[in-house]
């Protein structure tokens, strides 16, 4: 079931007067925008003959196939067969899936179910509003959604993935608050050390009081909140679309509130952002590596793993449709960072 939620496709910017070929679990799709610009995804292979029907051309509100010219209209029927006799109708079986599509955001969302579990997608949390500044980034990772949103929801990695640069080894023990929700699950840090950290040094106030939060939203979302006393809040949201069992493309929009100067420091946030999702790119990387060479994965699971447990016990009871965790429990848990 987890096909009746929506995915992000595409970028709006990406999608353009040309068709575009994409993937989303295992399903080819392609994607194209009518004379109206309203954005459309079909299945992306002809009824014919199975050509792609990304390395065709929109013709005015339809789509024609590059081998022998079929014409599809947005609902995925064939509308025109060149080699085709005009004096006899077109069967009606000759069509190709339709998926609902929605622009929301910026981005091009699919749902590959005719009725998707959600009316719309998820919003972005303050894309555009005043005194917030906001930058997205485009990230394929060689692992499965589940690996992905536990890296992004996982702190102890950073001390050793991103040290340094993120933070590095205090040896401090404190306390997290694992809450579960109608949607997911959220952890809360409580005393977190941030020392000899760079971002945290070029971001915020050494003597400014934090909260940060960790929160999964199901199916296959991340939310990492850092808010401040002194009115700074930055938000990392990333939607991860999985292309296949162990390939993910997680589209990643980061917002923050800094006071008067928030352009400025995206010049320093957003390459720091892109060297940081870099080195994550590079473990999974190499953590799907290993799990192709020994032929499976073999978990050992932690009360540290704050996050894990309900990104895996969600996933699966949404695709067996069994019972999912349920929402108002908590515990706190001890946690070395």
């Amino acid at each position: 079931m987890l096909n009746s939620y929506w995915y992000i496709a595409c970028q709006s910017q990406e999608l353009g007067k040309k068709p575009l070929g994409t993937t989303i679990l295992q399903q080819p799709i392609v994607l194209f925008r009518t004379a109206d610009n309203k954005a459309i995804a079909l299945e992306d292979r002809c009824s014919h003959r199975n050509a792609p029907l990304s390395q065709g051309k929109i013709i005015e509100n339809n789509l024609q196939c590059p081998y022998h010219g079929w014409r599809y209209a947005p609902d995925g029927q064939v509308i025109d067969i060149p080699a085709f006799p005009e004096t006899l109708p077109i069967p009606s079986h000759l069509c190709v899936k339709h998926y609902c599509c929605i622009e929301q955001d910026g981005f091009v969302w699919v749902c590959l179910s005719e009725k998707p579990a959600q009316d719309r997608p998820l919003d972005f949390p303050f894309l555009s509003q005043p005194g917030w500044t906001n930058f997205r980034m485009k990230t394929r990772f060689k692992a499965a959604v589940e690996t992905c949103l536990e890296n992004f929801l996982d702190c102890p990695h950073a001390t050793y993935v991103h040290r340094f640069w993120f933070r590095s080894p205090q040896g401090k023990t404190i306390k997290a608050l694992v809450k579960t929700l109608p949607d997911g699950a959220v952890a809360e840090y409580f005393e977190e050390p941030r020392e000899d950290g760079l971002v945290w040094w070029l971001l915020t106030r050494q003597k400014s009081q934090m909260k940060h939060t960790d929160r999964f939203i199901a199916p296959a979302t991340s939310r990492v909140d850092y808010i401040f006393n002194d009115s700074r809040h930055y938000i990392i949201t990333s939607s991860c679309t999985p292309i296949s069992d162990v390939e993910t493309e997680v589209y990643t929009v980061i917002s923050f509130k800094f006071p008067v100067i928030g352009w400025l420091i995206r010049l320093l946030f957003e390459p720091l952002s892109r060297l940081i999702i870099a080195q994550d790119v590079k473990i999974l990387n190499l953590q799907q590596a290993n799990i192709k060479r020994f032929g499976k994965a073999n978990y050992k699971f932690m009360s540290t793993d704050l996050l894990a447990h309900y990104i895996i016990k969600w996933r699966q009871g949404i695709k067996q449709e069994s019972e999912l965790p349920p929402a108002g429990l908590e515990h706190f848990v001890d946690i070395r960072l």
